[in-house]
């Protein structure tokens, strides 16, 4: 009788896990919302090489904190909008911020 007090009790811990991933910022044009590129690396499963798989997804950001180029981790949530069912939950990284170059007119 202990035994599936223990596995019950482990099954509801995974059950309220919510999915984390990790990707690339590619648009905040949105109010709101960021789209967010996650890339996922897998092998083949006859040719055996690495080939990389795109998925982007739209995110919830609630403060316009990220920016195009920033790695971001997004958690998944309840559907917010008819395509946002994920939300921004930390900027692992900043992207680096370029200084515009200078443009020499010739006269």
């Amino acid at each position: 009788m202990a035994e599936t007090g223990t596995s019950a009790q482990g099954a509801e811990t995974a059950q309220g896990r919510r999915k984390e991933v990790v990707g690339e910022v590619v648009s905040n044009r949105m109010q709101k919302t960021i789209v967010v590129k996650v890339t996922r690396k897998k092998a083949h499963p006859f040719y055996k090489r690495v080939v990389a798989r795109n998925k982007k997804f739209y995110a919830h950001d609630e403060k316009n904190e990220a920016h195009v180029g920033d790695v971001v981790r997004i958690e998944e949530t309840r559907p917010l909008s008819k395509l946002k069912r994920w939300k921004l939950k930390d900027i692992v990284r900043k992207a680096p911020l370029v200084p515009e170059a200078a443009v020499e007119v010739a006269s």
